[in-house]
């Protein structure tokens, strides 16, 4: 795993919390306690509730994760990351540059909007325009981090029109001016669109085309005045250290009242349910003794241990491919829609913990590096670089590929004399008489012959980061990785 991934995930307070949790008083294995279950109690030793605890935690995190985001943007109006009510679209006007220090990483290539929908009273539709001119993606996100449907380029081939967007209980039938609908597993759901932008001449029109993405509820689309009401709902308050504890069952049990259990995963709630975990038992953690809380606590502390392990070493996951070569690093198969992670859920935990809300291989690929050819971490301050493409070793995308500068350990943009913090095949690039491409990564200017291919990096460490959008299916088997990053002798 990169270096940048490590500092990601320590950015996250996970490595505190794996310190935090390894400390626990251990747990008398031979003791037995009485165990909350579905209307009488159970006996269950310390020893099978951590085990429990450990698969359950792995199985939540990713919900927990979404949820932190969803009580920050759409429920808690005091949080400085609060964007707007459910059920409204937040558009943002300019491309992300090194003022923007909110999230690691941030993208250069598009315009993002957002919104959380709320279906427990009734589905929305979302409105799309037609976009055949530039690459476009409506992502949708359940509860349970899947990628359950998408619109734009690929998807729908940019069409416009207006899709239904249900929750899993609703019965209604599809209206006749509804170019399809997308039915989630769970009453929440978030909604990312992403616009291509090709430099800041073209922010006017990525505008335009925001504004004319819509969110309405059903009842409006229909024409009717009269709005169902969902029942009332009391959102718990999100607390990262109870997220990091036996206190973790009472959110787990919200979130599970608002989706449909498939019946594949029956069985394992039902296990789960030995330790408290029971659809809408939001209390369950304060009836458990203090022997089961100590074994639930280190249950806890041993599954976010393997899922910060599966993060960092991800081609040990099944149906996962990663790849590494000249200081590059990918990896696919982290991300997908509810058939294709049933039952992966270490995989959509390590994907939550280093990449919530990543698209689908299909949608969007991201190499990224943080060391040379030989191993050594990039910084500009000690070395310039090159990376020099042959004509047949172009990334093969159908929509565009970029590659963005980050500084370390801040993984954020760096200020630079012109402005550019993203190179890409969008770029006014210079390519060899025989098709070749040379990109030149350093702190100063290669030259003015030179300029058009430099992407400027700080004076000191620093991490790349690829994004193929659309990739071809020659780009994804085997996986592409871009070619090794030699230092300049």
């Amino acid at each position: 795993m990169p270096s940048t991934w490590k500092k990601a995930l320590a950015r996250r307070g996970v490595v505190a919390a794996l310190f935090a949790l390894t400390v626990l008083a251990a747990c008398n294995k031979g003791q037995s306690s009485p165990g909350p279950s579905a209307g009488n109690e159970v006996a269950i030793d310390a020893e099978e509730a951590q085990s429990i605890a450990e698969e359950a935690y792995i199985y939540a995190y990713p919900m927990l994760e979404n949820y932190r985001t969803m009580y920050t943007q759409a429920i808690d109006r005091t949080d400085p990351g609060y964007l707007a009510p459910f059920n409204q679209l937040t558009h943002e006007k300019e491309l992300l540059g090194p003022e923007f220090k909110d999230i690691v990483r941030p993208n250069n290539d598009t315009m993002y909007s957002f919104g959380w929908l709320d279906l427990r009273a009734q589905p929305l539709v979302i409105t799309v325009p037609e976009i055949r001119d530039r690459y476009v993606s409506v992502q949708l996100v359940d509860m349970l981090t899947h990628n359950f449907a998408y619109m734009g380029t690929r998807a729908t081939e940019g069409r416009a029109g207006s899709f239904l967007v249900t929750g899993p209980q609703w019965q209604g039938t599809k209206p006749g001016k509804a170019a399809g609908v997308f039915r989630s597993e769970t009453e929440f759901v978030y909604c990312i669109v992403r616009i291509e932008v090709r430099g800041q001449d073209d922010l006017e029109a990525v505008r335009e085309l925001q504004g004319q993405v819509r969110f309405t509820p059903l009842h409006v689309f229909l024409g009717r005045s009269r709005a169902p009401a969902a029942s009332g709902i009391t959102f718990p308050m999100y607390d990262a250290e109870r997220a990091k504890s036996a206190a973790f069952i009472d959110l787990l049990n919200f979130l599970l009242n608002q989706l449909a259990i498939p019946p594949a995963e029956q069985e394992l709630l039902n296990r789960f349910a030995k330790i408290g975990i029971r659809p809408g038992a939001i209390s369950a953690s304060l009836r458990l003794t203090p022997e089961l809380r100590g074994a639930i606590d280190a249950g806890v502390g041993r599954g976010l241990a393997r899922i910060h392990e599966a993060a960092m070493h991800p081609k040990s996951l099944p149906d996962v491919t990663a790849r590494a070569s000249g200081g590059w690093q990918g990896a696919v198969g982290l991300f997908g829609d509810g058939e294709a992670m049933r039952g992966h859920y270490l995989a959509r935990a390590a994907a939550a913990m280093v990449g919530l809300y990543g698209n689908d291989a299909a949608e969007a690929y991201y190499p990224l590096a943080d060391t040379d050819a030989s191993g050594n971490p990039l910084d500009a301050s000690q070395d310039d670089y090159v990376i020099r493409f042959e004509r047949d070793e172009l990334p093969q995308v159908s929509a565009f590929w970029s590659m963005t500068m980050y500084g370390l350990p801040d993984q954020l943009m760096v200020a630079n004399p012109i402005d550019r913090y993203s190179i890409g095949d969008r770029s006014k690039l210079r390519y060899g008489e025989d098709g070749s491409l040379t990109l030149y990564i350093q702190r100063e200017s290669p030259g003015p012959k030179r300029q058009s291919n430099w992407l400027p990096a700080p004076d000191g460490p620093f991490s790349l980061q690829f994004r193929m959008y659309l990739p071809k299916a020659e780009a994804l088997d085997p996986l592409y990785l871009p070619p090794a990053i030699r230092v300049v002798k």
